[in-house]
């Protein structure tokens, strides 16, 4: 037969693999043009008044806390000098001096080993504001004040505020050298710090984004403390923030969570957020777009004041090119939008709050055309205004001066950099009993109470890390050809419909010697990274990593499927993750939901056993070893080959070989997967199902040591229910392959099919 019977001629022709991806992407774009109006089902703004408004979506400002990763308890806000004085010493405690204020260089508690550092800018008289002004992250504090050469006058927002008469204080941020990013001992990259600790943290639940407005948080506690801020008049004294490029998207989520702080200010960041995929990878944010566009965002300040400057944004082509020994970056740049995209973007955060009386205040300032300097004088103008204080600005008048040696802005930067790395480390520490406690509700009385327990860990699985799909089920339209004929077995590639431009794509060979009226078993069979369903199915193939294995399962009579998974093209397949991740989903969205029509398709074949399809994946199709079968129960067994390992050590760890902080592969990291989802509670998913782990003693993924540490972990929990027999690893004496020997015994033994001779 040239098709499967009830099923139509398969006539697509060239790339499949190519083919389905760009539908997935196509599916992608689809999706990000209608973010916009899908997320209004997670608001409830209430308009009746602003403490009504206030209350009605303190629950999204508690959501966008947790996907930015604010999620440490900050320390006692302390600030201290970089000498040990007090900023109530006379000038002789002075970095330097400017036109009616001092400059002090300081340091404060945020987290724990962690500071903020930067300047803090003291005028000599008694402050009509406290404000905290935060650069680019590409530009110093001392060059927002004039201290050190490279921000234009014009753009000096932190010294007019200073010279008007606000205390202001200027972080340090994170910039996009990749002086430290790696390891000495290993190899070096050319990430750029923001994303070489962006991908340190964001398998641990935090982001670079939420260190850098915890630090600003932190200084927000350190000026509500001080006494001077209640005026002798009775007044409060305002507390405002404002920033630029990515000191302007700190400022705009550190005011989004911070209602202490009375008006905002942001430069150089807003507009429609819909091509953040296009952005560098620091700023990705899992679920962002679901929720929050810039709009939205600017909603969680209202009805407290906003100033949105549309100003020339930082010009970023890429990470730093790559170099000998440096590589691994992920692409992304910045760009300035049209004015019409601001425009755009203002137009619809006022509308999300149309009826609010008194309204919320938002002021669209151009610089310019719109790609103007930063810092504008009418956008400072407008911002002392919402503040509520005396415009005094005028003409700048002298530089300032440094009284004392410089401090060493890149000694700073290291500093900094390396206290959010060691957060990080600390935080993969403490991962197993964030985890312990996370399991904690789990019911290991009986294999079934098990099982009935795990539904709601399989639920945050497949909603909060990996994320879920809208439901559709249009009709699978089966198409298949013939591509093998051989003695035992015949082989079909197979395409089935999954959603609108979405298909699912593989190799179907089916024993020929299958009786009328009998039922096989099944083997899902999953190729690696780059692979392709022939590296495992097609007869003339011998792929050193697969030794077609699917091919050897079907003459030991089982029927075997080898679907084509979407990790292949490279950055093209990269780019998918890009784009799902602020729509609150992932690659493995998409896996889940092939593998979920294929599984439809497979059990409806009159010669399947729907109770037994079983799964055996190598290398990346492992990953997918460990999360498909978790998450759909038809899968019968899995097999991981070549994967299974202390996954958040993999992800996160520095100082190792082993870790992806070091390569290319920057899809790798599930946000918080870490405080949730190790290996081991994966597999705790596929219990009571067997599970069986192939392990190549020199598989350069990770050390015997790992696998061991972790397998022990997924051992226990079988022993413990009294289904000890349904685990096993093996390890042998070989590279990054299929084995085929301990796994091959455990798919006869647990699919209750005949090894013959």
């Amino acid at each position: 037969m040239e098709s499967l019977p009830d099923t139509r001629p398969l006539t697509l022709q060239g790339d499949l693999a190519a083919q389905m991806v760009a539908g997935i992407d196509a599916y992608l774009t689809r999706a990000l043009a209608a973010a916009v109006e899908q997320r209004e089902r997670h608001w409830h703004r209430d308009l009746a008044s602003h403490e009504a408004y206030i209350r009605s979506v303190e629950a999204n400002r508690v959501r966008l806390r947790r996907l930015i990763g604010v999620v440490d308890t900050r320390e006692p806000a302390e600030m201290r000098l970089e000498v040990p004085l007090s900023t109530e010493q006379p000038a002789s405690a002075s970095l330097g001096t400017g036109e009616g204020y001092r400059i002090l260089a300081v340091r404060w508690s945020a987290l724990r080993g962690v500071e903020g550092e930067g300047l803090l800018l003291l005028p000599d008289r008694a402050p009509i504001a406290d404000i905290l002004a935060l650069p680019d992250c590409d530009w110093t504090p001392e060059m927002l004040i004039g201290l050190a050469p490279g921000v234009p006058a014009e753009a000096q927002f932190a010294r007019c505020l200073a010279e008007c008469g606000c205390r202001v204080l200027v972080p340090c941020l994170i910039n996009r050298q990749d002086t430290y990013s790696g390891d000495p001992q290993i190899r070096m990259t050319n990430q750029p710090h923001r994303e070489f600790l962006y991908r340190a943290a964001y398998e641990l639940g935090r982001h670079i984004i939420g260190y850098e407005v915890q630090k600003a948080l932190a200084a927000v506690d350190w000026f509500a403390q001080q006494a001077d801020r209640t005026q002798s008049t009775g007044g409060h004294r305002p507390l405002g923030i404002l920033g630029y490029g990515e000191g302007g998207l700190i400022a705009f989520y550190a005011a989004a969570l911070e209602t202490r702080l009375d008006a905002a200010a942001v430069c150089g960041y807003f507009q429609p957020r819909e091509p953040l995929w296009r952005e560098p990878i620091y700023r990705n944010v899992f679920g962002l777009l679901e929720e929050f566009g810039d709009a939205e965002i600017a909603g969680l300040i209202a009805p407290r004041p906003l100033v949105v400057e549309a100003c020339r944004h930082p010009q970023v082509a890429g990470p730093p090119p790559p170099s000998p020994g440096r590589s691994g970056a992920a692409p992304g740049a910045l760009t300035t939008p049209p004015l019409e995209a601001v425009e755009a973007e203002c137009a619809r955060a006022r509308q999300l709050t149309a009826g609010l009386r008194p309204p919320a205040p938002l002021t669209l300032v151009a610089s310019g055309d719109g790609s103007g300097l930063p810092g504008s004088e009418a956008a400072l103008r407008q911002f002392l205004r919402d503040l509520g204080v005396p415009d005094e600005l005028a003409p700048l008048s002298r530089p300032p001066q440094y009284d004392r040696p410089a401090p060493d802005p890149e000694a700073r930067q290291k500093r900094q950099f390396h206290q959010l790395l060691e957060h990080t480390q600390q935080a993969m520490r403490e991962a197993p009993s964030c985890r312990a406690q996370f399991w904690s509700q789990a019911d290991d009385s009986s294999p079934e109470a098990w099982q009935a327990s795990c539904r709601r860990y399989r639920d945050y699985l497949r909603e909060e890390v990996i994320g879920e799909l809208p439901p559709a089920a249009p009709p699978l339209h089966p198409r298949t050809r013939l591509v093998y004929d051989m003695p035992k077995y015949r082989g079909y590639e197979v395409v089935l419909d999954v959603c609108p431009d979405m298909f699912a794509y593989g190799i179907l060979l089916a024993p020929a010697d299958i009786r009328e009226g009998e039922r096989r078993p099944v083997v899902v069979c999953q190729h690696g990274l780059e692979g392709r369903p022939q590296d495992v199915a097609d007869p003339s193939v011998e792929n050193p990593s697969y030794h077609r294995f699917a091919c050897q399962l079907a003459e030991r009579g089982f029927v075997t499927y080898a679907p084509q998974n979407p990790y292949i093209g490279e950055d093209r397949f990269r780019v998918l993750q890009r784009k799902a991740n602020p729509l609150k989903l992932s690659l493995f969205s998409f896996i889940t939901r092939q593998h979920a029509r294929t599984l439809e398709w497979l059990a409806g074949l009159p010669f399947v056993d729907r109770e037994r399809i079983a799964f055996y994946g190598l290398s990346y199709g492992g990953k997918t070893a460990m999360r498909v079968p978790a998450l759909l129960e038809e899968y019968c067994l899995s097999i991981c080959s070549a994967d299974y390992n202390e996954w958040i050590w993999k992800n996160a760890s520095i100082g190792n070989p082993y870790t992806y902080l070091l390569t290319g592969e920057y899809e790798m990291p599930e946000f918080d997967l870490g405080n949730t989802f190790n290996y081991a509670e994966l597999s705790w998913l596929i219990c009571p199902r067997p599970f069986m782990v192939e392990r190549g003693h020199h598989d350069g993924v990770a050390p015997d040591e790992w696998v061991a540490y972790e397998f022990a972990r997924t051992r226990r929990r079988y022993d413990l229910l009294g289904l000890s027999e349904r685990t096993e690893i093996e390890f042998f004496n070989g590279p990054h392959t299929i084995h085929g020997v301990g796994t091959f015994a455990f798919l006869h033994r647990h699919l209750n099919w005949p090894q013959r001779a």
